[in-house]
């Protein structure tokens, strides 16, 4: 049976099963959906949906998070004195194409590419809350597309001492006739560096972040702060190494780890 797929963290408002795409619009801005408020301790008031664990289901797989284990949606409905009412009585459900819910566990199928991330619904008596998810293809290799970088470091001027994004691509196929996987976590970790504590792995905001998600292309990459104070020398040329690692159903995609390399020097 079909299941919609909705944006993450989103809490519909009680529309019907057939709400309209302003009504999904409109409740998009809701943190909680708000219903009965006659007193009962097992009447729903609000219900909150968790955000999926992953960002996309690979076409002809279900949802899994980077261990492989298929994920089950989580809903929670509380009553009006904010307890939560277990077990939530939700059900499931997708109005688009590209997957399929199951109903009551709300596991997500993939049965075909689509270019938009599909919306997927739990509902709870008259309540709706949504969630989305992107179908991608399967990932089958991971190579580096910024192996080796430098960065010329400040002692003074912290602003200058972060480095460009290490990048990466996954891809569906065999080159030349590969695909793009988009909307797939990579994972990072610094594995070499003269001292613990010399480099960061940061996102493109500057905080500090481990992991990335593979955009319309891809591409997923991480920079790396350098904290200058830790360099052995300060006139000297140091290195920092990363690896970059995918996974599909728990093992490691062809290519990972991929190593990635920073060099770090004075700024002249």
């Amino acid at each position: 049976m079909s299941v919609p797929t909705p944006p993450a963290g989103f809490v519909s408002c009680g529309f019907g099963l057939r709400a309209t795409q302003a009504g999904f619009a409109l409740c998009w801005f809701a943190a909680l959906a708000c219903g009965d408020v006659s007193g009962s301790s097992t009447s729903v008031l609000s219900i909150q949906f968790d955000s999926l664990a992953a960002p996309s289901v690979v076409v002809g797989d279900t949802l899994r998070d980077t261990t492989g284990t298929v994920i089950m949606p989580m809903v929670h409905a509380f009553n009006y004195n904010g307890d939560e009412i277990l077990p939530a009585p939700v059900w499931f459900q997708s109005p688009d194409s590209g997957v399929v819910v199951d109903s009551l566990t709300g596991v997500v199928f993939a049965d075909s590419l689509r270019s938009t991330a599909a919306r997927i619904v739990a509902t709870v008596g008259s309540l709706q809350a949504i969630q989305k998810v992107d179908v991608t293809l399967r990932p089958d290799s991971l190579t580096a597309v910024t192996g080796l970088d430098s960065l010329s470091y400040s002692p003074l001027d912290s602003t200058l001492n972060v480095s460009p994004p290490l990048n990466v691509k996954l891809t569906h196929g065999i080159a030349p006739n590969d695909s793009a996987v988009k909307s797939y976590i990579v994972s990072f970790a610094i594995v070499s560096q003269s001292d613990p504590q010399l480099g960061q792995l940061v996102n493109d905001a500057g905080k500090p972040s481990v992991v990335d998600t593979t955009d319309a292309t891809g591409i997923a990459g991480r920079a790396i702060r350098l904290y200058p104070l830790f360099l052995h020398s300060t006139t000297g040329v140091d290195t920092i190494k990363v690896n970059a690692t995918a996974k599909y159903q728990g093992a490691q995609v062809k290519g990972s780890p991929v190593q990635l390399v920073l060099i770090v020097k004075p700024r002249s």
